[in-house]
């Protein structure tokens, strides 16, 4: 059976593919030997991140997941504590890394929307004692996903970056939608990163290339997590046609996220307007928009069905929640399909 072709993907924003402008840049990168620091596009990559967040180094790696473990097998001895949003990406997304890798335990605060301040860090964080895990690293999600793309206010950011300074515990920030905060709530990268000790950003989401990250921080952090990436199989020959990308699109696509935000605004509005649904978050501040269709008496696997079959596809969170992402492949054009399939889907019998 031929399946129809795949024409608006909300899956999720990981969904983005090269733009042609992109991959002729890639085509003609030059490149070297990354492993041994000499590729001149992964270093001028790197060298471009560490100015866009203001640290005094960074490294390229091949996902965010991986600059998340790193940092905290950096960060953390075995035993340590890790504090983190309940629904936060190191929790639900990596494959409990966190233990496997740093040997760390997450001690996980309740944030609906991922976003907590210093009343719940006070509420979990113990003085380091024989019979308690040690505290370590506050862990803080930019924007949060689960938390439907919210973006973390700057004064609440910096009320948890004051609390781990005066506890002594390092802040690390996921950094997997950071620009689409910055386009959000008009705050530069830098501003954030200046409340965290570590901080990455992802290149294959909104930004659109096909891979990659790039972790920042102090040299001797750096220093380690290169071992880490070894380590890991991290380490790469001539991946300046991989870091090529990334440059162009911190120079080309970071406006483009607005276009993404709108269109997920406007598909949320239209979601209000059909009674047997409702919005999980009622404020979509990003690309982000988290569906309950529990009223609908369908499952959200029999709607992504029905999509698929008119070649729409949105994420399936749960047996009642659903998750459309706008990224840069999907225009008005398609905005408007999506909302012509949702609607037929979820009223069909």
């Amino acid at each position: 059976m031929n399946q129809v072709p795949l024409l608006v993907d909300l899956v999720s924003d990981t969904a983005t593919r090269p733009s042609d402008e992109m991959r002729a840049v890639m085509a003609h990168a030059p490149v070297g030997d990354e492993q041994l620091g000499e590729d001149p596009s992964v270093n001028a990559l790197t060298e471009k991140v560490t100015h866009l967040l203001g640290k005094p180094a960074a490294l390229f790696l091949p996902s965010g997941t991986m600059a998340n473990q790193i940092a905290l097998a950096v960060h953390c001895n075995r035993g340590d504590a890790i504090l983190a949003a309940r629904n936060s990406h190191i929790v639900g997304s990596e494959g409990a890394g966190a233990a496997v890798l740093a040997g760390a335990v997450v001690l996980t605060i309740d944030a609906p929307r991922g976003i907590f301040g210093e009343k719940e860090l006070a509420e979990i964080y113990r003085p380091t004692r024989v019979k308690s895990p040690r505290p370590a690293v506050i862990e803080v999600e930019q924007t949060n996903n689960r938390g439907g793309g919210a973006v973390w206010p700057y004064q609440k950011l910096q009320e948890v970056s004051n609390f781990a300074r005066e506890h002594g515990l390092v802040m690390h920030m996921d950094g997997a939608r950071l620009m689409n905060a910055v386009v959000a709530s008009g705050v530069s990268a830098k501003e954030y990163a200046d409340l965290c000790d570590t901080v990455w950003i992802d290149l294959s989401k909104g930004l659109g290339c096909p891979v990659g990250s790039v972790l920042a921080g102090s040299e001797d952090f750096i220093e380690k997590a290169n071992v880490w990436k070894h380590r890991l199989g991290g380490a790469m020959r001539q991946a300046g046609i991989l870091a090529a990308a990334g440059t162009y699109a911190l120079d080309h696509h970071v406006a483009d996220l607005a276009h993404d935000h709108r269109r997920a605004k406007d598909f949320a509005s239209f979601l209000t307007l059909i009674p047997s649904v409702s919005l999980l978050f009622n404020e979509v501040e990003t690309n982000l928009i988290f569906i309950d269709i529990g009223k609908t008496g369908l499952t959200s696997m029999q709607i992504s069905d029905r999509l698929r079959s008119r070649g729409v596809r949105i994420g399936v969170e749960s047996a009642t929640v659903m998750r459309a992402v706008f990224h840069r492949d999907v225009d008005d054009q398609g905005l408007a399909l999506a909302k012509e399939t949702f609607a037929w889907a979820v009223d069909a019998r």
